[in-house]
């Protein structure tokens, strides 16, 4: 074989790069819940694009540098736990094969078997049935395979080993097979290495950063963002596509039909195969395209924007958008410019009004993210500079951002990081409630990781999907009540779900229900709703907060 140098690494990883940002939709999907955050995909993308701007600045001449810099730009940027562990992957691979100039099959294997140990000592409770059980496949696989076995056939061999111990994960994990699905960090993990050999066996390799990609299914829309709309010639973007319905739409047909969009707009797009012709142009006549677009065929996905008023909307949610960043940068500046004190509090929130409630109660610095945005690693180092405290209180509130959170705090050498792993705002929210000022920290962190145990917290969404978990049946599009890894309930009707799942959630124990509404929640519906609840938890005190979430109509918390 001919060994890989820094060159090619690079070239590989961009390849394994793409891959993974052009099929994230589809991996997002796996999730086993059917709720719409399911974001393994998106974290994983985001984790290696972060790789990805600081390896295309490094010097490809030299293998410690393309090494460096994947490793340090994937620690920075891992998001969610899959992120996270991928990186830990890249940084075991990358010590082994930093020190070398070009990589042997014999590297690779102990490069591959580094990576799995980086990424296991990373996981506290290490689970079967998952990337991590799929990547040691591979490492496993490699180490059987003799050293001077040519490097394609390596590849694919120890690819195939990965795919089919993905396979099995559904029998490692029950709950991945009750649901129907492969276990998304594994196929994640599996998608990269699949685009790093296509891209080895003379595949085409783009050297771009990749653009967050929409799903494959999804029309590719022209990004107008950036033109200068001040004075616009041609006021209407037209987009749609040519069904040809066996039509051959030939080389002289598409010169002349570009020809014309030409005479009529700018602006143009046309690309077409052998069913269907994809058009864009900006044109003050969008019927003119239409008509003569008619002529080959039957159309569909038609979408006519007036540019002219967009751009108006533009400038002002420019200036509203510039207004509100001016006023966090002073914010700022007042945080770093408090006098050192010694303890400090960052929480992860998504919703103006948990942010709200959560700096009432005293938190410093709230990082916007959740369900859906998982904050990166670097996006928590970023807030720990911001608050200046001796010990930092670091409130994750969601369980697929605490490796980030642990991440940072390792990293972290000048302040001392506490990571409470709070699954929850609603357990965020009361940990800060219970905050003791004079004592010690080593006193509240005991007492809120007592507290964060004692609150349980239902979420409501909708389902994104068909499934079957623990024997209930899910329907695309039914209300869901979920408290950590169960359904509470689910159906039609959003107030029965409600009704049911704070029914078994409450005890007679129970001392207040506190319902924080999100942004797609009226204050109406959510008074409704508390009214609903305090019938089935009537020595309970209920109280209602907008919290402003996205994608959860209701957060619960029952203490």
């Amino acid at each position: 074989m001919s060994n890989i140098d820094s060159h090619s690494v690079k070239r590989l990883f961009f390849a394994g790069a793409h891959a993974l940002n052009n099929r994230k939709a589809w991996i997002n999907e796996l999730n086993v819940f059917p709720v719409p955050d399911g974001d393994t995909g998106t974290n994983m993308t985001m984790t290696v694009l972060s790789a990805c701007r600081e390896v295309q600045a490094a010097d490809e001449s030299n293998m410690e540098k393309v090494c460096r810099a994947i490793s340090s730009g994937a620690l920075k940027g891992a998001r969610g736990n899959s992120g996270v562990i991928l990186s830990q992957l890249f940084r075991g691979f990358c010590k082994v094969a930093r020190e070398k100039e070009t990589l042997t099959v014999a590297d690779l294997t102990a490069a591959m078997q580094r990576a799995v140990d980086s990424a296991y000592k990373a996981v506290m409770k290490p689970k079967e049935g998952t990337i991590l059980t799929v990547a040691r496949a591979v490492a496993e696989k490699a180490a059987e395979l003799p050293e001077d076995m040519e490097a394609s056939e390596y590849l694919k061999t120890v690819i195939d080993a990965g795919n089919d111990m993905l396979k099995k994960t559904p029998e490692l994990l029950p709950v991945l097979k009750q649901a129907g699905v492969v276990d998304s960090g594994g196929q994640g993990l599996m998608v990269f290495l699949q685009g790093l050999y296509d891209a080895f066996t003379g595949g085409e390799v783009d050297m771009s950063i990749p653009v967050m990609a929409s799903d494959p299914g999804e029309d590719t829309v022209v990004d107008t963002s950036n033109l200068d709309t001040s004075d616009i010639k041609f006021g209407y973007c037209t987009e749609f596509i040519i069904k040809l319905d066996g039509h051959v739409f030939t080389e002289d047909e598409e010169n002349g039909f570009k020809a014309f969009l030409e005479s009529i707009g700018d602006s143009i797009v046309c690309v077409s195969d052998e069913e269907v012709v994809k058009v864009h142009v900006h044109t003050n006549d969008p019927g003119l395209a239409i008509q003569k677009a008619l002529t080959f065929g039957q159309l569909t996905r038609m979408k006519i924007d007036n540019m002219r008023e967009e751009h108006e909307e533009r400038l002002f949610k420019n200036a509203e958008q510039l207004s509100k960043e001016l006023k966090a940068k002073d914010e700022l500046k007042k945080l770093q410019s408090m006098p050192r004190k010694d303890i400090g509090f960052i929480s992860v929130a998504a919703g103006d009004g948990l942010a709200a409630l959560l700096t009432e109660v005293g938190v410093d610095y709230v990082i916007n993210g959740g369900q859906t945005m998982n904050p990166s690693t670097e996006d928590i180092l970023e807030a720990i500079s911001y608050v200046n405290a001796d010990t930092i209180f670091v409130f994750p509130n969601n369980k697929n951002i605490v490796m980030a959170a642990d991440q940072a705090a390792r990293m972290t050498k000048d302040k001392h990081i506490v990571v409470i792993p709070t699954g929850t705002v609603c357990e965020g929210i009361s940990c800060m409630v219970s905050y003791m000022p004079g004592t010690s920290w080593e006193e509240n962190e005991a007492a809120m990781n007592e507290q964060r145990r004692a609150v349980r917290t239902i979420e409501v969404t909708y389902a994104v999907r068909d499934t079957t978990i623990d024997g209930t049946e899910i329907r695309n599009g039914d209300y869901m009540a979920i408290s950590g890894k169960k359904i509470l309930a689910n159906g039609t009707d959003l107030d029965e779900v409600l009704l049911q799942a704070v029914a078994g959630a409450c005890t007679e124990e129970t001392a207040v229900v506190t319902i924080y509404y999100g942004q797609d929640v009226t204050e109406e519906d959510a008074g409704k709703a508390a009214d609903l609840i305090a019938t089935v938890a009537a020595d309970a005190e209920v109280e209602v907060v907008n919290g402003g979430q996205p994608v959860y109509y209701y957060f619960i918390s029952v203490e």
